[in-house]
This record gives C-alpha cells, structure tokens and sequence, in this order.
C-alpha cells in the first residue's frame, strides 16, 4: 500500500462529494477522525472553562471564522447554473475554433448572472446593468464569455472603471447607498457624457429584467474571428434569450423578493423548463471598420457605440441551455472565475482600450479573491482531452501541482507541444506605433444611438416612464449643479427630455455642453477653447485627445506581409511592401497613429 494508492480514494473526489447522500457519509472533523456527536465540546467539570486540547471544537469554530472570502468588488450578487452549448451553424469560414467547426459539437457551460454595482445581499431587481458570463469548456480549452445584459456601458476609457464603480458603493462618510443619495452617481455621469448611451438604457425600460431568464446577452467589446487561412474579421457576440425580453417597471419590482432571479432561474431548471439563448454574431472586416468611422463616426473599439444589426446583420452560430442546478452555491457559482483573456484559438482581443484593461484586471481579481490556485477548482478547470501541463508550481492551495515533472523547459524530461495555429504577428501586426497618452472626447455622433432610442425605440407610455425614473432617481441628488449639467447632456439627445425633466425636477438646465468643461473627457463640442480640455488642463504640453477618438481610420488597417528581412532565415525576402485594405503601400508595413 502506498500513499499514492489507497482503496478509501474511491470516496475522496469532487464528482463523489458532490452527489452522495447524507446518509452515506460519517461525521467526523477535518483531519478525518469520526465524532460521536457534533455539538459536545470538553471541559473543566460539568461548570467549569472549556479545554484547549478539543481540537474538535477548535476544528469548527476556525473553519467557521474563515468561511467567506471576499466578495466581488463588482458583480457581487449573482447566481448562475450549469448547461451546454451546441453548434447548430458551424462558422469554420470565419473562425478556426474547433467548437465552431461543425454543427452539433458541443461543450458544458456555467453560467453565472449578476447584478453590477450592489454588495451581495442587494436585490436582484436593481435598476442596474447585469452581468452575464459563460463559461464554455471546450476541447481546446476554456473560453469565458465576459458579457452584460446591455451592449454598451458607461465608458470607454478604462481608468474611469475603478472611479465609477466608486459611486455605485456606499459613500465613504455617510456609508449610504445611492438609494438614499444619488448625488455620487448623478455627479459622475454629468462629468462624463460618453455614459449617455448606457443611462438612456439603463433608466428606460430595459433597466430592470424580469429576472435572469428574459434577458440578452452582449460581449460589447468588439473581438477577433481568426479562420484557418490566417484571415480575421471583426465581430459583435449576442445571445439572444429563447424565452424572449420580459421587463418590470420601477413600482413592479418593489413587490418582488429580493432573490428574485435566483429563485425564478432554480425553480424554472427544477421544473425542467430549461432556459436558452442563440449565441449570434456580427461581422466586419477592417476596412468596414475603417469606413465605418469615416462615413458614420462609429467606432468599432468604443465600448459606448454599437453596430448597426440592419447594416450588420446578426449570423446564427448555436444555442446555449441550462439544465442542471449548482448542488453547492459556493463550490460552483461563488468560486467560479471568469476572464475575458480566457480565449481559445480562433477567438482573439482587439484595441477596445476597457477590454484590454479587463484582459489584466479580472484574473488579477480571482487571485486576489479566490487564490492564485483558482484555476484547479473543479468549476474552474478546464474538461480537455489531453493531460495539461505548465511550469506553474505551489503557490497556496495547490492541488494539482504536477508530480516530480521538470518544473522548468527541460530536455531531460521533455514536456509536448502543438504545432501552432494563429499567426499573431498577421493577426496584431496592424497594432505597431507610438506611445501616447489618450483621454476621449464627447462628439456629436456619441448622442446618435441614444437619440435614435429616444425617438424610435421607446413609445410614448415609455418616455413619460423614463422621464419619471430619472427624475425620481435625481431627488436624492444633493447638489442642483449636478442636475444642471446633466440636464444639459439629455438636451444633447433630445429637447423633449430636457424639458420634461425641468418640469420634474424644477431645477433649470444649462442649454446643452458647448459652454461645459467635463473634469473626465475632452469637451470636442466645446463653443470655446478654454473649456475643451479636460479637468481644466490647458493642452499647451501635450493634449492628450486625438482627432480620430480612439478608432481606426482609413489606412490604420495594413495586411501583415512579414518583415523585408525573414524572421526564420534572416534573409531578406526581396520586398518592404505592405497592403492597406488590398492596395500596396511603399515602404513600411505599419503605419503610425496620425
């Protein structure tokens, strides 16, 4: 008998502690010695101190101290459940990824739902953003689809996240919630008006989902589909709810359980009503991306502007179905860590400046939350085909840790490798250039998509609700100069809100932003120069917006030819030519921001 081999292993591993019964189990503590009873403790006499030497007891109230790790600091109240994901029209032409390869490949899923900004015992029914992750474990490995329930948000630079989710905690002096004081938040968003697409949302109608089931899913950041050929197009992700969009009004939610969507999502998969969405995609190549921006002022990295479905339209790829509750909350939906760097072959990041940023911030959260082991829990690790294998060693909780393996690249012992797949010299070589400071700045195109929902998406029921759910949400704001400012942005989409949100509040706006310094964004809409820059900054050593705001213009998109020298032989390869969408350009194969 050794210590690798032992008959009781049968009934120590996870898929076994998940599923057996009660019943079938032995009391005992920690270390695995049977108990008689869980509640008797040792001490001194019938009346006296308790012993130190009751390990037992010791054992539990510990382990008892210890039992929370931190909560999200965003996206703190969820739920979520397990399921799979099926090809139904294979995308091979577009991506290489082997999940997209054939129809009716298929890959479990978790799902993990969330509200935004609350702490997570806040309601489920929060006029909030809602996050919606999934986690698909294919046979190349994981691919954590990092999304919302809105295809926008409030930003586009990625500083900004940490100081607007700020104003969505409890104020530091006050330690209230914007439930009883808006004015942190009303504060932020007149200081930052890219955020008038996501607000328009977000107090419209779509602002609070009938739970988790009724809702769409948008990645909004725009991403790479590589194919086998080494070409890419950019592309949108939705997922579309099968049981179509359900919403409730302000007053409707009040009523409701504060676990509304988690009880709603469990009782639906006890039922056996099993929840879907298609999983769709849109598509650009970068020369439409380039046109886009010229013709339209769209673009393609701003997580505040979205993708024409009419000039874009939505390609079907398959569904995702949720079939199976967690049996252990924490094991499975607590612990569970999503990471929008988690890609697969095929699927590769663009410029979007927030989605760069999260690529570092959200596996810098698990390890912080969770340990820097997260990814060897059971919900996390990926279900591949092969034995995985890397030169990640011990750390805390480490369980998987790779036996006496050479625990760096060694010929003695030679670790296996794959051929690879995507040439990301081809795929990213476009992004070569400067180093600069960058802040956006408002422009008039950023009010187009949220006047065109103001003017053709909500009806009339639907402006006097939002004009009410604004007005209602600013009473608690402390300061009228906030509302001033803010009014003035909403002039900016429409004069009709403008003005019925004077007569709600009875506070007079500014007569729209052109005379308005922003402290977070360049004003481009500036009547004068002295409030164009932004946080009162006079641009006389360096300005750090540009004319472009951040998107790709025509000619920033040169097809990857290769160096003139080859990397692999060292030779020249008799041309320092390179394409820009089709036509040869003399001389360079990048070309520097303007």
């Amino acid at each position: 008998m050794s210590v690798s081999k032992h008959p009781s292993d049968v009934f120590r591993n996870y898929q076994d502690d998940r599923d057996v019964d009660s019943k079938k189990t032995v009391y005992t503590t920690s270390n695995g010695v049977p108990m008689p009873h869980p509640y008797e403790t040792q001490r001194v006499g019938e009346n006296g101190p308790l012993l130190l030497q009751d390990f037992h007891l010791i054992d539990l109230i510990s382990h008892f101290d210890r039992e929370r790790i931190p909560e999200r600091v965003v996206h703190a109240k969820g739920g979520g459940a397990h399921g799979f994901y099926k090809t139904t029209e294979p995308v091979d032409d577009l991506c290489l990824a082997d999940i997209f390869s054939a129809a009716g490949k298929e890959c479990p899923i978790t799902i993990r739902f969330s509200t935004v900004g609350g702490e997570s015992g806040s309601h489920d029914l929060a006029r909030d953003p809602r996050g919606f992750s999934v986690k698909f474990k294919t046979d190349e490995g994981n691919w954590d689809l990092v999304a919302n329930n809105t295809p926008v948000f409030f930003l586009r630079d990625p500083a900004k996240f940490p100081h607007f989710i700020h104003t969505q905690k409890r104020d530091p002096a006050t330690h209230l919630t914007g439930a009883d004081d808006s004015t942190n938040f009303w504060d932020y968003l007149s200081q930052n008006p890219e955020s008038i697409h996501q607000v328009m949302i977000l107090m419209g109608d779509r602002g609070i989902p009938d739970g988790w089931r009724f809702m769409n899913g948008y990645n909004g950041h725009t991403m790479k589909f590589v194919n086998k050929a080494g070409e890419w197009v950019y592309v949108q992700l939705h997922m579309k709810s099968d049981q179509g969009n359900r919403f409730f009004t302000s007053a409707e939610a009040e009523g409701k359980s504060p676990d509304y969507a988690q009880k709603d999502l469990y009782e639906a998969i006890e039922r056996g009503e099993y929840p879907s969405w298609t999983l769709a995609i849109q598509t650009m190549t970068a020369k439409e991306a380039e046109e886009l921006w010229e013709t339209k002022k769209v673009n393609v990295f701003d997580l505040t502007h979205v993708w024409s479905q009419k000039d874009y339209p939505l390609r079907k790829i398959g569904k995702l179905t949720l079939n199976e509750n967690a049996k252990n909350y924490f094991s499975e939906i607590e612990q569970i860590a999503f990471n929008p760097a988690h890609l697969v072959p095929g699927i590769e990041p663009t410029a979007d400046p927030v989605l760069q940023s999260r690529l570092f911030s959200y596996p810098d959260a698990h390890r912080h939350r969770v340990g820097v082991n997260y990814q060897q829990l059971p919900v996390n690790a990926p279900k591949v085909p092969y034995r995985m294998a890397n030169f990640q060693r011990d750390g805390n909780m480490a369980f998987y840790n790779q036996g006496g393996r050479a625990n760096y690249l060694s010929s003695i012992d030679p670790i296996q490798f794959r051929e690879r797949s995507v040439d990301l010299d081809k795929t990213h070589g476009h992004f070569t250039g400067r180093a600069i400071t960058f802040l956006s700045e408002i422009r008039p195109e950023d009010f187009n998509a949220p006047r065109k929902l103001w003017q053709d998406v909500f009806d009339d029921a639907g402006r006097k609700r939002f004009i009410e759910t604004v007005s209602g949400h600013m009473s608690t704001c402390r300061d009228k100069e906030i509302i001033k400012r803010q009014i003035a942005i909403f002039r900016e989409v429409s004069e009709d809100i403008a003005k019925g949100l004077e007569k709600a509040t009875g506070v007079k706006g500014y007569e729209g932003i052109a005379n308005l310094r922003f402290n977070g964004t360049h004003n481009g809409m500036a009547a004068k120069d002295d409030v164009r820059v932004a946080n009162g900054m006079t641009a006389k050593v360096g300005f750090s917006g540009d004319h472009n705001n951040g998107a790709p213009t025509k000619g920033t998109h040169q097809e990857y030819e290769g160096d003139s020298i080859d990397r692999y032989s060292g030779k020249s390869n008799g041309s320092n030519d390179a394409k820009t969408n089709g036509t040869k350009s003399k001389g360079t194969n990048v070309l520097l921001p303007h």
